[in-house]
């Protein structure tokens, strides 16, 4: 039997400490600890699938929490049944000592362990809905406020509209303006509308 450990946080400046801990704790060898910094919307997830071909029948499984497997309601419910039905491993969520599937294999143990994972898994889904209702009504006031989001815009540089006036006059190639402004292309040509509108309101 090998015993394996999966660590999951939401995005890269989050801290995966507190599950290392729980997972050390559990005498899972560090270098079978599998860590990915991705939503648990679903599994597509490199390290998560590197975990599950390295599963054997009789391994054992530990994660922290429910929620850190994934969130996904019903995606959480059919790896679940994979994993313990199709590979043949154990898993065991340190959080809840009822989702320990070495331990109730009768009938009522399996009826008690399946109603808990739907229960958890339906919370799971049910917070990162609220997560993303939370963040989407932040945002929704932050941009109220006036606050911008994103990278700032790029000023365009002093002689810009001279530059322009040279690649209109096709005196310098589009590469060269880009270059001296120290912009993308895609930037250079947002700038330029811009430019062209403040000179046409200018013009009219």
């Amino acid at each position: 039997m090998n015993i394996y450990g999966y660590v999951r946080v939401s995005s890269t400046d989050q801290n995966e400490n507190r599950q290392m801990i729980a997972l050390r704790k559990a005498a899972v060898p560090e270098k079978n600890i599998f860590l990915d910094k991705q939503s648990g919307k679903d599994f597509d997830r490199p390290n998560y699938k590197k975990l599950v071909r390295k599963l054997s029948a009789g391994d054992l499984l530990y994660v922290l929490s429910i929620d850190r497997l994934g969130r996904n309601y019903e995606e959480i419910l059919a790896q679940w049944r994979v994993l313990t039905k199709e590979v043949g491993i154990d898993i065991c969520v340190l959080d809840m000592p009822l989702l320990d599937t070495r331990s109730g294999k009768d009938l009522l143990g399996t009826f008690i362990a399946d109603l808990v994972l739907q229960i958890l898994s339906f919370v799971a889904q049910s917070e990162r809905e609220n997560i993303r209702k939370r963040q989407a009504e932040g945002i929704a006031a932050a941009k109220a406020k006036g606050v911008k989001f994103g990278r700032p815009e790029k000023e365009p540089p002093a002689d810009f509209g001279i530059l322009v006036n040279a690649w209109e006059q096709k005196k310098l190639p589009i590469a060269e303006v880009v270059k001296r402004c120290n912009m993308s292309e895609a930037t250079f040509y947002r700038r330029l509308r811009d430019y062209r509108l403040l000179r046409d309101s200018k013009n009219a």
